[in-house]
């Protein structure tokens, strides 16, 4: 068996003696469906959000599989990934029932342009797909890796980070579109000094800015000073908590440590690479770069032959990130294997050629780096900033 191969069960399924749930969940409510052994009908229950009438009504299929003799060894319960995460797997995990998260966008569905779509037909096709899984066949949907609510704890500082810099760039660009509607061009928000000069400025008229304009420009300078401030706190407690890391996070703040030697690799990125896929136990390096949506859409039927692109079912903000990455790293590791490649095949100029290749250099280099974080295989050619 290969490292978390999540894509079918690898345990005996007797299904006489096994009690299956699936669940449709909604903000106000879920929709359960078990296959109860020695119970004819498929029972479907409608609950409140509420863990606990969900075990109540566990525990009550399960005394109902014993009144027909059959005894339940295992129960067995599964929801797609959404907006409620992974906190009720982990919350039936811990009283001794097997819970799985499904990827949604492994469940087939069927292709009919118009086709009925309820709750409980939803809940049908979560059953087919569960049991396909359960019996260890291929091809019928795939489970997503629970992670701890430490490791997702993890995740937090970059995703707000993130967002913070997105949020500064929309406050910048707000910032500049409103100076630009006077005619002002020039005029840098990011200046420490920059709230002060706003009273200096000009329209292209000569006049001083409206009065209701200065306000909402000082109101946006104010949002941009914490929204600064926020992203600076950021960066700042991550080098703090590098320095001081837990012997039990070692592992991870070392791997951050090493990648971050890359010249034209930030901490930043490192810490992202990190959180959202190297520290994952990936089985190789196809499932690195389909992780990352890194891989290509192939369309074959027939003769036809053709290839649709990337396809985008993987970690965005890893996709996004390499893809950035790929361009910096050509810049600052000139000399290495990779950007050689990179220029040798990009050289002829045709269009779309370097925008098509930096694709292929974000997904060998992200495989590069998995191998330098897991087994210290440092890429070839590549320089690296002496250790602290």
């Amino acid at each position: 068996m290969q490292s978390n191969d999540l894509s079918r069960s690898f345990t005996a399924f007797d299904q006489d003696n096994t009690l299956v749930v699936v669940i449709e969940m909604s903000e106000a409510s879920w929709l359960v469906l078990g296959l109860v052994p020695g119970v004819e009908r498929q029972p479907l229950k409608k609950l409140d959000a509420d863990k606990d009438n969900l075990l109540k009504l566990v525990n009550r299929w399960r005394e109902e599989a014993v009144k027909a003799g059959h005894p339940i060894e295992r129960v067995a319960i599964a929801y797609e990934a959404g907006r409620d995460g992974f906190w009720l797997a982990r919350w039936l995990r811990a009283r001794g029932i097997e819970a799985y998260v499904m990827h949604p966008s492994s469940v087939a569905v069927s292709r009919e342009h118009r086709r009925a779509k309820t709750d409980r037909l939803d809940t049908e096709l979560l059953m087919r797909a569960f049991l396909g899984w359960l019996r260890g066949e291929r091809r019928h949907c795939s489970m997503a890796a629970i992670p701890t609510l430490e490791e997702e704890d993890a995740k937090r500082p970059s995703r707000e980070h993130e967002k913070l810099v997105g949020e500064r760039t929309r406050i910048i660009n707000r910032i500049k579109s409103t100076l630009a509607r006077l005619g002002i061009k020039g005029f840098k928000p990011t200046l420490r000094n920059a709230e002060e000069k706003l009273g200096q400025v000009r329209s292209a008229e000569g006049t001083p800015l409206p009065e209701n304009t200065r306000e909402e420009l000082r109101r946006d300078m104010a949002r941009l000073r914490i929204v600064r401030m926020q992203i600076k706190e950021i960066e700042q407690q991550r080098l703090s908590k590098l320095k001081a890391a837990a012997p039990a996070e070692k592992g991870r703040h070392a791997m951050i440590e090493l990648i971050a030697r890359i010249v034209g690799v930030g901490v930043e990125t490192a810490d992202m690479l990190v959180v959202e896929i190297l520290s994952r136990n990936l089985r190789d390096s196809k499932a690195v770069a389909r992780y990352a949506g890194l891989t290509g859409s192939p369309d074959e039927s027939g003769k036809r032959r053709r290839e649709k692109g990337l396809a985008r079912a993987g970690n965005a903000r890893v996709r996004r990130g390499m893809i950035q990455l790929a361009w910096r790293f050509l810049r600052f590791q000139k000399d290495s294997a990779l950007a050689q490649w990179f220029h040798a095949r990009a050289v002829d100029g045709r269009k779309g050629t370097r925008k098509t290749m930096i694709v292929a250099v974000a997904r060998k280099l992200l495989i590069a780096l998995w191998r330098l974080a897991t087994t210290g295989e440092i890429p070839a050619g590549v320089v690296l900033c002496p250790a602290a």
